[in-house]
């Protein structure tokens, strides 16, 4: 298996995760474009993509959703809050409820199936071959395919075997991940306000941990955010310090992991340096033992691909 994050942060999130015979992307968080970008610059294959599968319908994690899948002709795989509400952040003004919005793609699906098989008249082709694009293609929340999950059911994209678990964050139904393939396990777990014992449960015997490391509180206190914003943040649906981070390691970590990922760090309320000083500090016990490797996610360059 195969773990490249090609982007982590608060500017945008995405992680590829890759078996022998599987890509799924996790999170597009970033333009099309950028992500393209950053998947050439890691060496990684676009159009070798099965799935892109989404943790939660904050903006840093969606951005090029819709754009991309189109692009890649993928599909998306979401619980269906998180559908819902990401539907509501690409359209905020268009008052439609979901059971609505089923109809209507059901309608629009129907109409094209019926135009494919030569049941639309051709004077009403042709009547319609000067009207401008129709809402169906002018829709911003249509996907190639549209795949729904729950946390705590177990299900498969390829020969990856994928878990989801509820995480704490302020979103619609976030989730964390863990991947396995191939007696591999990596897990995803960020943007959580802190570590419940779902969580802890489902990220043990990991030989990748991918865990948030957002913010260092003395510089969320005193750094520029409103003081609603930090508050959000060091709440319990907000972001996982890096204290927090180091609590987990040093005192719920099994220490099974070959690498450990932080990732999410804040631009404005955290340095490299801290998060990995403090985390270092957690796992000085362990590194001897299992030889746990540190690596931290970057935000503007992708990680070196990480393979096991």
């Amino acid at each position: 298996m195969r773990m490249t994050v090609l982007a982590s942060g608060s500017k945008g999130n995405s992680t590829l995760v890759c078996s022998s015979r599987t890509r799924i992307l996790v999170d597009a968080g970033l333009s099309c474009r950028e992500l393209l970008k950053r998947m050439q610059m890691a060496n990684e294959d676009p159009a070798a993509i099965d799935a892109l599968l989404i943790t939660h319908e904050h903006q840093d994690h969606v951005q090029g959703v819709a754009v991309l899948a189109r692009k890649l002709g993928v599909p998306v795989y979401f619980t269906q809050a998180t559908h819902r509400a990401w539907m509501r952040w690409m359209m905020p003004h268009k008052r439609m409820t979901y059971a609505a919005w089923l109809a209507q793609r059901q309608q629009d699906l129907a109409q094209r199936q019926a135009a494919e098989a030569g049941a639309v008249m051709e004077d009403e082709e042709t009547a319609c071959a000067d009207e401008p694009p129709t809402a169906k293609q002018e829709d911003p929340c249509s996907l190639p395919g549209v795949e729904y999950f729950a946390a705590g059911s177990g299900f498969s994209i390829g020969d990856i075997a994928i878990t989801p678990f509820t995480i704490p964050h302020d979103a619609a139904d976030p989730v964390g991940f863990v991947f396995e393939a191939d007696g591999v396990r990596m897990a995803v777990a960020t943007d959580l306000g802190y570590i419940p014992p779902n969580v802890k449960m489902a990220i043990r015997n990991c030989d990748v941990l991918m865990l948030e490391s957002n913010h260092d509180l003395e510089m969320l206190r005193d750094g520029p955010y409103p003081w609603s914003v930090k508050q959000r943040v060091m709440s319990r649906v907000g972001h996982l310090s890096n204290e927090a981070t180091s609590d987990f390691l040093q005192k719920n970590y099994d220490g099974n992991a070959s690498y450990v990922v932080l990732a999410h760090l804040s631009e404005s309320n955290n340095l490299p340096e801290l998060a990995r000083v403090t985390a270092e500090r957690a796992l000085r016990d362990r590194m001897s033992l299992l030889a746990n490797k540190l690596v931290l996610a970057q935000q503007d360059a992708p990680l070196e691909p990480i393979c096991l």
